[in-house]
């Protein structure tokens, strides 16, 4: 594989253009000056993440007794929560009571850039061919590049969209999520009861 097509590979997997509505949620409240800064302190911090993850993600993991089946189910039940949330929401907004008004890693960061599927290709790549981690570094650095570049220009929707369309957009991709995050469980426990050993009749 070469590095172009990695990070092509990453691009996709990232799904820059089926998080835009689950962004435009979160960031909704905030003034738009606010919303460029959190946008970018999130996608450095899921920029870090997945980094970590390329380079010591399967050493982290085994440290933590933690399986992959693990880290995707609890990103589907995020997902899930946040999904319903976007169906039916609350006085209060998307993410409930936070301090200062917005968001802080999840969801934003983690599990939607930096979600299950990125953290196990990137593990993937850096346990497969080692001796390559800085040229998957380099193809996880222009896939975060477009992504940034898509998300960031989602901010802008706010000018365009009135809230009627923003709230329709929203619940359709709670719907969405919601599928979308079951998947990811499933998924997860398949793995999971896959992976048990065969007992005997």
């Amino acid at each position: 594989m070469t590095i172009l097509s990695a990070a092509l590979l990453l691009f996709l997997i990232l799904d820059p253009l089926g998080n835009i509505p689950v962004f435009l949620s979160v960031l909704r409240p905030l003034p738009p000056q606010r919303q460029r800064i959190v946008l970018l302190r999130e996608m450095l911090i899921a920029l870090a993440v997945l980094m970590g993850f390329l380079w010591g993600g399967k050493f982290f993991l085994e440290w933590m007794h933690l399986r992959q089946e693990s880290v995707q189910i609890a990103g589907g039940l995020v997902l899930f929560l946040i999904g319903i949330r976007m169906i039916f929401p609350r006085p209060e907004g998307l993410m409930g009571e936070i301090p200062g008004g917005e968001p802080f890693i999840v969801p934003l960061a983690i599990p939607l850039v930096a979600g299950p599927s990125g953290m196990a290709a990137v593990m993937l790549m850096g346990s497969n061919e080692p001796e390559r981690l800085l040229g998957w570094s380099l193809a996880l650095g222009i896939a975060w590049l477009g992504t940034a570049v898509i998300l960031f220009s989602a901010t802008l929707v706010y000018k365009w969209l009135g809230m009627r369309t923003l709230t329709a957009v929203e619940r359709l991709m709670g719907m969405l999520l919601v599928a979308i995050s079951v998947q990811m469980l499933l998924d997860g426990i398949g793995t999971y009861l896959g992976a048990l050993p065969p007992r005997g009749i």
